[in-house]
């Protein structure tokens, strides 16, 4: 069998040489820009494994936490041999006396005891193994309760409404406000009670007050982390009056209830016996009040104790009382008041018994 003359390689990672004897052995030359004081060069160990890292699917959008919270990041990565593990934040050496790292063979941790706002920012982590690199990029958001509208203003108070004003927040907390929270008592009872929530402008109306309350209003604002701690109060109470109520009186033309008087009702002619009562009768109507005056025969018979006349809501009477043979004759009613005049008559007859 003839000797190799080349090294030759065997199947897997085990290299195989080729034996020689001493006196074939030649020194090796140096090559010409060589020295024979130059150091020799160190051989870099195979890479088995190409760096790469796993990252968590929960950190490939922004991580979020609270002011305060803890922080604790696993990253898995592979290599081999072991790469070295590196962590910037926003470009810049991590702040060892904020945060810590611990490189294990097959992962990365990232610690911070307490989070506070200055911790967020854009984290990288390069995974190196000689020429080669493997990075992956952590967004970290660290927030707290946002701070209180600057102002509130009472604008307007009308019938049962009420229009409030308020200024944003100066400090939204390190992240976007979700909208604000309005608030209202009354000062008969001081207790609070929310009338809108989640409301995105700075301007809204309060309906539904009721008539005879003061109210006072105040807004909080609000982010994913709560409500703000405080909330301005409106200085000006808004004082919910019952309108005056105004009456419109209808004109309209007065009706004009004047007549001159009219008998509705005329004198009966009647017949009497000497020494039985007799009553005669009728019915006038007029505006204003007519004076009702008796005739007999065409004379005046007021004041004369034989008659009584009475006058009752337009009915007229008169009373012949016991009347004798002389009592007959033609009788008469007259009305008159200042529109005119009126009359009627009968005849009256007294006949004596047999």
């Amino acid at each position: 069998m003839e000797a190799a003359t080349a090294p030759e390689v065997a199947v897997g990672s085990k290299l195989k040489v080729k034996e020689v004897s001493p006196a074939d052995a030649e020194p090796p030359q140096a090559s010409p820009g060589q020295g024979a004081d130059s150091p020799t060069p160190q051989l870099l160990p195979p890479i088995e494994e190409h760096p790469k890292i796993w990252l968590p699917r929960a950190l490939r959008q922004t991580y979020i936490r609270k002011v305060g919270d803890t922080v604790n990041l696993l990253i898995p990565f592979q290599g081999k041999p072991k790469p070295q593990a590196i962590w910037t934040h926003d470009g810049c050496a991590l702040d060892t006396s904020r945060v810590s790292v611990r490189n294990g063979e097959r992962d990365s941790i990232l610690f911070i005891r307490e989070a506070q706002r200055a911790d967020s920012g854009r984290y990288q982590l390069r995974v190196q193994l000689g020429g080669l690199e493997a990075t992956a990029t952590i967004d970290i958001l660290v927030i707290e309760r946002p701070g209180p509208p600057q102002s509130i203003k009472l604008v307007d108070v009308w019938g049962f409404n009420a229009t409030l004003e308020w200024t944003p927040p100066q400090d939204t907390g390190n992240t976007a406000l979700l909208g604000y929270t309005v608030q209202k008592a009354d000062t008969k009872s001081g207790l609070w009670f929310t009338v809108l929530e989640h409301y995105h402008r700075t301007s809204c109306i309060v309906s539904d007050l009721i008539i005879g309350n003061s109210y006072a209003f105040r807004v909080f604002a609000e982010n994913q982390c709560g409500l703000s701690e405080t909330a301005p109060i409106t200085t000006d109470l808004a004082h919910i009056q019952k309108a005056a109520t105004v009456y419109k009186i209808k004109g309209f033309a007065q009706r004009d209830f004047s007549e001159a008087p009219k008998f509705t009702q005329p004198l009966a002619d009647c017949t009497t016996v000497t020494g039985y009562n007799t009553q005669l009768f009728c019915c006038v109507r007029a505006s204003p009040r007519p004076k009702i005056i008796w005739l007999k025969n065409k004379m005046d018979i007021q004041g004369n104790p034989k008659y009584r006349a009475l006058t009752h809501l337009g009915i007229c009477s008169l009373e012949i009382r016991k009347p004798g043979p002389f009592d007959g004759g033609i009788y008469t009613c007259k009305a008159v008041n200042p529109l005119g005049e009126a009359s009627v008559d009968c005849r009256v007859d007294v006949k004596v018994p047999n």
